[in-house]
């Protein structure tokens, strides 16, 4: 090697050392010691350098943060310790009945008790070798768990490479979360696009983790404290673990925020339960209790586990909190697909640390089920859903009140347009079917078209899209199209320079991929992948609006649900005669091929490990896509062949062998091109 050469390696190593470092001190300890600005020159500056010279690539550098290509399914990993579950208990007499227990098995010993919170999110388990992050596997079944390395990369609380001082084998186990603010910005985001908002902080973070495209993932600002340490670390207890894990680089709970502590007795422990029962309205993310552990490692193995948990560790469950409050009125909504949702309009009570005044109703079922009648006094739970829920009626509050107040009836109109309400049989929702004449879907449906993941136009929000439905000047996305300067000057909030913005981003929408054209057109069913996969397989809209539904199921993933949702599209004449004027005023409606491109791997499944000489690694991922063939982040017994560099996995290269997956290298890779 160059000394030039030596000379870059050295630098690329400085940098990512540093990044890595601030990193920690931004994410972890809120302490960072330089500017944002100073942390994008350094990540430019490594970019460029990674970039320029792929032979030093490594795929824990910082620059790997945001996520890379989307997989193809998740192996999966057996646990060296399993993942057990802990039992529950509910008041202090259970937890001093637990304590007695473990007195009598340890024979009177001195025993000091750990408490931490109990994080409402999704168990993860981090292996790493040598200080570098090799492996993040889920609980799954408590013995086998699925690897989701590609998608915890993309967490930054979570350290690629650990601090100086990590064993050569390390795993530690602790919870991913979303925090509360990222959710309702995520949901917040997804009502602007016409999509409907996730339920809670929980299930989307379970969902996220199980994505295939670990740059959504990175979009999402998960965050994951860790508190279990499985392997020695040359300390004899867990809280010194947690504090040696902290030293080490991860993210775990802290003494002086009072989220772990210690005791010696019954008292204590109830002390921190009763304390966090009350401030964990004030975080800022969900916890639905608290751990109790023995802290002594000897302990904990002299007391040993059940096959479903462990002696020494339970978990104390804090109740959901309940309210009452006056139910003044249900309000009904009209999503862009029709759908109506009932919402119950409370007197304003507070709950979970907030100011509570609706409750979702789900849907006509949700209130029969609850045999609601106006004004009816009502029990409301948040537990983890940012939009609380009605989940029992005060009836005894009725006596003397049910000849002036009614039993709560779903409509049979449209609230909006009176067009009268249908329910197709098998599902829960009522749907107003005037598509073309109500107002709120029509609103929606735009709304979604516009939508950053869909056409993206910038200067054009949701309450603009309302005011020009409303004004009579769109009645459908390609009325978009047609607006004039003069049209929008005189409307409410525009001025010369927001009407400008707003037709010029019009103007740009024009040069949209194909691929998010039809994801914009709101077809039910048809989400970005399933987009992707339609204008990679049709190619462009006419091929696709004309195909058989035997030829779309044809696709790989498109299955008789979305095959019926697009011949229901295409066989409405307001859609295609919408369809038409879209591609009239110069919309992307067929995929673009780029120059170079073949079929010579088509239908081929390919994995690509290690470092390359000629490409990149993404430059050896494009050219197999460009030649048709599907690359892939896992092998599998359908795997055609991996293209592997210097460095491969072993793991990748172990497999490989044990199924008989060719591998060749990137100059054969070439030469079949």
């Amino acid at each position: 090697m160059s000394a030039e050469s030596q000379n870059i390696e050295s630098r690329i190593i400085e940098l990512r050392e540093q990044l890595h470092s601030h990193n920690h001190l931004y994410y972890n300890t809120a302490s960072p010691v330089i500017s944002d600005r100073e942390f994008d020159e350094l990540m430019k500056e490594l970019e460029d350098l990674e970039r320029l010279h792929p032979q030093f690539d490594d795929p824990l550098s910082p620059t790997k943060r945001p996520g890379g290509d989307p997989i193809d399914g998740f192996d999966k990993v057996k646990h060296t310790y399993p993942m057990l579950s802990l039992s529950n208990t509910y008041n202090s007499s259970e937890v001093e009945e637990w304590m007695a227990r473990l007195d009598k098995v340890l024979e009177g010993e001195d025993v000091s008790y750990v408490m931490e919170l109990k994080y409402d999110g999704v168990a993860i388990s981090l292996i790493y070798e040598n200080g570098r992050l090799l492996k993040a596997v889920t609980r799954g079944d408590g013995v086998t768990g699925e690897d989701v390395t590609s998608n915890v990369k993309t967490i930054r609380t979570i350290p690629l490479v650990l601090k100086e001082g990590a064993p050569n084998q390390l795993e530690i186990r602790g919870e991913i979360f979303y925090p509360f603010e990222d959710f309702e910005r995520l949901n917040n985001e997804r009502e602007e696009g016409g999509e409907p908002r996730f339920a809670n902080p929980r299930n989307t973070a379970a969902g996220s983790l199980k994505m295939q495209d670990s740059r959504i993932v990175a979009s999402r600002k998960l965050d994951c404290m860790m508190y279990g340490v499985m392997d020695p670390i040359g300390v004899d207890s867990h809280s010194k673990a947690v504090i040696k894990a902290s030293e080490l680089g991860f993210k775990t709970p802290q003494s002086e925020t009072q989220m772990i502590a210690t005791s010696s007795d019954s008292n204590g422990v109830m002390k921190f339960i009763e304390y966090w029962d009350i401030e964990r309205h004030n975080l800022p993310f969900a916890i639905d209790g608290v751990v109790i552990k023995v802290d002594k490692y000897d302990q904990q193995e002299r007391l040993g586990m059940t096959s479903k948990s462990p002696r020494w560790a339970i978990s104390y469950k804090f109740e959901t909190e309940r309210v009452l409050t006056k139910l003044l009125e249900v309000t009904y909504q009209v999503g862009r697909t029709g759908a109506i949702t009932p919402v119950a309009n409370l007197e304003p009570v507070q709950l979970g640390g907030t100011t509570v005044k609706r409750a979702t109703l789900h849907n006509a079922d949700q209130i029969a089920k609850l045999d609601l009648h106006s004004e009816d006094m009502v029990y409301v739970e948040k537990g983890g859903e940012i939009i609380p829920k009605i989940v029992d009626v005060d009836k005894a509050s009725r006596e003397g009140t049910m000849s002036l107040f009614g039993r709560i009836e779903f409509p049979i109109a449209c609230p909006e347009c009176s067009t009268e309400l249908k329910r197709e049989e098998g599902e829960a929702a009522h749907y107003c079917p005037n598509k073309d004449g109500c107002p709120p879907q029509i609103s929606g449906r735009i709304i979604h078209f516009i939508g950053r993941k869909s056409m993206n136009i910038e200067g054009l929000g949701s309450e603009t899209v309302v005011q020009l439905v409303e004004a009579g000047l769109i009645e459908d996305p390609s009325s978009l199209y047609e607006l004039q300067y003069d049209q929008l000057l005189p409307l409410e909030r525009m001025a010369d320079k927001s009407v400008q913005k707003l037709l010029d981003g019009i103007e740009n929408s024009r040069q949209i991929p194909f691929e998010r054209v039809l994801f914009a057109l709101g077809i039910r069913f048809v989400g970005e992948t399933v987009a992707k996969k339609l204008a990679k397989s049709f190619g462009s809209i006419d091929a696709l609006m004309s195909a058989s539904k035997e030829e779309l199921e044809e696709v790989d993933e498109i299955g008789e649900g979305i095959s019926v949702s697009l011949q229901e599209y295409f066989a409405d004449e307001g859609n295609v005669r919408m369809v038409e004027r879209l591609k009239g005023f110069g919309l992307q409606m067929e995929k673009i091929e780029e120059e170079g491109a073949t079929e010579k791997l088509a239908g081929l499944s390919i994995v690509v490990s290690g470092v390359f000489q000629i490409h990149d690694r993404n430059g050896i991922k494009k050219l197999i896509e460009l030649n048709g063939g599907k690359v892939s982040s896992s092998i599998s017994k359908k795997t055609s062949f991996i293209v592997a560099g210097d460095k491969m996995g072993p793991s990748k290269k172990e497999k490989a062998e044990k199924l008989g997956v060719e591998i060749i290298s990137e100059q054969e890779l070439l030469d079949k091109l």
